[in-house]
């Protein structure tokens, strides 16, 4: 397992320069779809002081912003975002991943996806940049280009570049699909640039010519037919189709932006012929 770092330095939280707190509020309310007096009884407050707070006639405390945000489950940096707006400080800090702070971190999610041998698992940031990869997904990347491994590989590019996995992706259609949606709805929720532009540049990426047509190629071996549980990944590797189900996890309440934006997949084998297959490699 390798642990990098996740890129360029971390950044501070920007604002619009035309908007306060006021604003920012109002739209972080309604991409809820939350109504003021919703919103107050939540908060322990009232509709009237929420108006007066989202068309900038009361100034809210740091307080009631960290409380508004909470209970409108803002992401931590855009709480950060809120917080300038107001006038105030950043409550949350940034943390560099590879920081003396966060070795415990770092140890635990070492331990979790190594342990999670012989199956694929990765942790990646709010960009999708692979921060750290087990044995596995070594494994599932074999033969690709070493422009897109390094010097810090990106898991969207790594899946949908025509170098790199989607060649080998038998269902490149419909998984593409699900990760194109998936990044879409975190810009909804991260107003990110960054990750707008990564979702630009992967969906732009040209189709194999048997996936544009809409014809997936014949798998590399015949393989029973599987009711899979939800949405498989189908990967040739090594002359046999490997199928796996992917899950996500974040962490519970984090204090600190660098680990609110930490997600670990993990692909569990969708069928006993890739979990039989997986496990004689390490027998």
């Amino acid at each position: 397992m390798t642990l990098v770092a996740s890129g360029p330095a971390p950044s501070r939280p920007t604002v619009p320069g035309d908007q306060g707190v006021g604003p920012l509020l109002r739209a972080w309310r309604e991409r809820r779809r939350v109504s003021q007096l919703e919103l107050a009884l939540r908060a322990d407050s009232s509709a009237r002081h929420i108006s007066f707070v989202e068309t900038g006639r009361s100034r809210p405390s740091e307080e009631m912003v960290l409380r508004l945000a909470e209970h409108l489950d803002v992401p931590v940096r855009e709480r950060n975002a809120l917080l300038l707006a107001a006038g105030y400080a950043p409550h949350y800090p940034e943390t560099p991943l590879d920081d003396p702070a966060l070795e415990a971190l770092r140890d635990g999610m070492e331990r979790l996806i190594r342990g999670y041998e012989p199956y694929p698992a990765l942790v990646v940031d709010a960009t999708y940049t692979v921060v750290a990869a087990n044995r596995g997904i070594a494994m599932l990347l074999e033969g690709v280009p070493e422009s897109l491994l390094a010097p810090a590989p990106n898991a969207m590019r790594l899946t949908l570049h025509p170098e790199g996995l989607a060649p080998r992706i038998r269902n490149l259609r419909e998984w593409r699909g699900h990760l194109l949606e998936q990044m879409a709805r975190q810009i909804a929720l991260h107003r990110s640039d960054v990750l707008r532009e990564l979702y630009e540049e992967v969906a732009a990426y040209p189709l194999p010519a048997d996936a544009e047509a809409g014809e997936p190629a014949e798998p590399a071996e015949p393989a029973a037919a599987v009711a899979y549980f939800a949405l498989p990944l189908r990967i040739e590797h090594a002359g046999r189709v490997l199928s796996f189900v992917s899950s996500i996890s974040t962490f519970n309440t984090p204090m600190d932006v660098t680990v609110a934006e930490l997600a670990i997949e993990t692909f569990l084998p969708a069928d006993p012929a890739t979990a039989k297959y997986l496990n004689s490699l390490v027998s």
